[in-house]
C-alpha cells in the first residue's frame, strides 16, 4: 500500500514561489508617484540607530534629508533627460522620472542634533546617534561602608 498526499490541499512549489514577498508589488512597495520605494534596514546598537536606503544609480546630490521635530524625511527626484543632436527625429524614447519618500519617527532617546548621512554604492546610510544619557553604562561596584 502507497500513501499518496492529496496535491490539492498541499501548496505546490510554484505556489509557494510566487507567494513570495517577491511578487507583493501591493501599495506598500509603491510611492504617491506610482515608482517603486526603496528598500529600508533599520538597524540599533548601543551607540546610534543606522537607516540604510537602497537606491542604486542615484547620487548624493538627489538625495534631500528633512529634520522636522521628530520626523525624520528622506526624499529624492530625479529626472532623466536624453540629449538629442539637430536632425535627429525620435522613433522611441522612454522618459525617467524617479522619485521617493520615506519618513521615520525617530525616539525620544535619538539625538536629532548629531545626525550623519552618507551615500556609497547604491546605498544612503544615516546614522542617528543615541542621547548620551540612553546610552547603556558599564555595571559599577558599589562601596559598602
Amino acid at each position: 500500500m502507497f500513501l499518496v498526499k492529496n496535491s490539492s490541499t498541499m501548496p505546490s512549489l510554484v505556489d509557494r514561489f510566487l507567494d513570495g514577498e517577491m511578487f507583493d508589488w501591493s501599495n506598500r512597495n509603491f510611492s504617491n508617484t506610482n515608482t517603486t520605494l526603496p528598500s529600508v534596514n533599520i538597524k540599533d546598537n548601543a551607540e546610534a540607530f543606522k537607516v540604510e536606503v537602497a537606491a542604486p544609480g542615484f547620487e548624493k546630490g538627489d538625495f534631500k534629508i528633512e529634520l522636522n521635530r521628530n520626523l525624520l524625511t528622506i526624499s529624492s527626484e530625479k529626472k532623466t533627460e536624453n540629449e538629442t543632436k539637430e536632425g535627429e527625429v525620435f522613433t522611441k524614447r522612454e522618459f525617467s522620472y524617479q522619485s521617493f519618500t520615506r519618513s521615520f519617527t525617530l525616539p525620544e532617546i535619538a539625538n536629532g542634533e548629531a545626525i550623519k548621512a552618507n551615500y556609497e554604492n547604491g546605498i544612503l546610510t544615516v546614522e542617528i546617534p543615541k542621547r548620551e544619557e540612553a546610552k547603556p553604562k558599564p555595571a559599577r561596584m558599589i562601596e559598602i561602608n
